[in-house]
């Protein structure tokens, strides 16, 4: 969106160095952000710090008890590999498990099942689209586990929850799992086990912490949908194809981008929504004339799209390398909201562990919040320092 980013006014030296790194350091530093905050420590002294920001406890049990919590291949049926994966070492983190289960967002149940082997209560799940409502119930079935999905959307006023039912979510999106937070919390349930993602999806237009001890602090952040992104822009689990393709379309957006503000006379960004996937197989032009009749611009017959290709390749090594600097900030930020999550919860009369249940290469959210209500047995502490 900016050209140069308003911090590199006050840091020019650390913008610089930061452009006159290599591709092959760029994807190094990429991958290992404390080095990254160490080598950078003589403009940030703050950034000498980065490991004990980051640091959580391993939640996650022995491989092998990970191995016997997770579905077979064979019982795995329409469920994703690594989905499967994920389910298992959730599973594995939060057994033993003593009370009816609740899985909340549950999709076609692929949690549900998982933790149906791991219980001896039954295990129901809320979704709000009938299709994997009707797919789940029949997996179930198929399966013979002890599952049953109902079809219901969990921000609705009139929801009422389970009496003394566990809630459980991984991965519900934003709203949806401060919403289980807080139904789940207000109805007293006896533990809420969750691995939050995408909290940038919600209906409110600024963030604000949901613990009234982070609200109430003078320094409490108050942020946009946009920069609750920065907590969940990481694709370490994408394939080779997936980051190179989207590499490449980036490169046609920022070279769009170039061509716009030439064309308009403003050097101002101008959004242009979701390509269809056909314009990755027709090129750079096909993509330009397609964003450029989106956003009612008008285009000259004769194009260099040779250059403005050049300019969006250029453009696309800048915005690599001082999204560097922005993505040393990712999981401090979303430490931040699960922490102020971990607050809440115990306001509400919750002992909360928080700590990680798989590593980040099966999944860059891998953090899971495990809330017992005070007055309930809490589960077995399974942690690894």
């Amino acid at each position: 969106m900016e050209p140069a980013p308003v911090w590199a006014r006050s840091w020019p030296e650390l913008s610089a160095w930061l452009e006159a790194l290599g591709d092959e350091e760029c994807e190094y530093y990429e991958q290992h952000l404390s080095e990254f905050a160490r080598r950078i420590g003589d403009w940030l002294p703050a950034l000498a710090d980065y490991d004990q920001w980051t640091d959580v406890p391993v939640l996650a049990p022995s491989t092998g008890l990970r191995t016997r919590a997770t579905l077979p291949e064979v019982d795995a049926t329409d469920m994703p590999g690594r989905k499967r994966l994920q389910a298992g070492a959730f599973a594995a983190s939060v057994i033993p498990l003593s009370r009816p289960v609740l899985d909340w967002c549950c999709g076609k149940g692929h949690l549900s099942r998982t933790l149906a082997r791991q219980c001896p209560e039954p295990v129901q799940g809320f979704e709000w689209d009938p299709a994997l409502v009707e797919d789940g119930n029949r997996l179930a079935r198929r399966f013979a586990d002890a599952v049953t999905l109902n079809c219901q959307d969990v921000m609705a006023d009139d929801l009422t929850w389970p009496t003394g039912c566990h809630g459980v979510a991984l991965h519900a999106c934003g709203d949806l799992h401060r919403q289980l937070m807080r139904r789940g919390s207000a109805a007293g349930a006896p533990r809420l086990s969750l691995s939050p993602c995408c909290y940038h999806l919600t209906s409110t237009t600024r963030y604000r912490p949901l613990s009234a001890k982070a609200n109430g602090h003078p320094d409490a952040l108050e942020l946009t949908r946009n920069e609750l992104r920065l907590a969940v822009q990481e694709t370490v689990t994408a394939p080779a194809r997936v980051r190179a393709q989207t590499a490449l379309v980036s490169q046609w957006r920022l070279g769009f981008d170039a061509l716009q503000r030439h064309l308009r006379g403003c050097d101002e960004y101008l959004p242009v929504p979701s390509h269809p996937p056909r314009l990755v197989n027709e090129g750079f032009a096909a993509f330009c004339q397609w964003a450029a009749a989106k956003k009612q611009l008008e285009l000259p017959l004769s194009v260099d799209w040779r250059s403005w290709l050049d300019a969006g390749r250029y453009r696309f090594g800048q915005v690599r390398r001082h999204e560097l600097l922005r993505h040393l900030f990712r999981r401090p930020l979303e430490l931040w909201l699960v922490l102020d999550y971990a607050v809440f919860l115990e306001e509400q009369g919750y002992r909360v562990r928080l700590g990680t249940f798989c590593d980040r290469s099966l999944t860059p959210r891998n953090l899971l919040l495990d809330a017992v209500r005070a007055c309930d047995t809490p589960p077995a502490p399974r942690s690894r320092p």
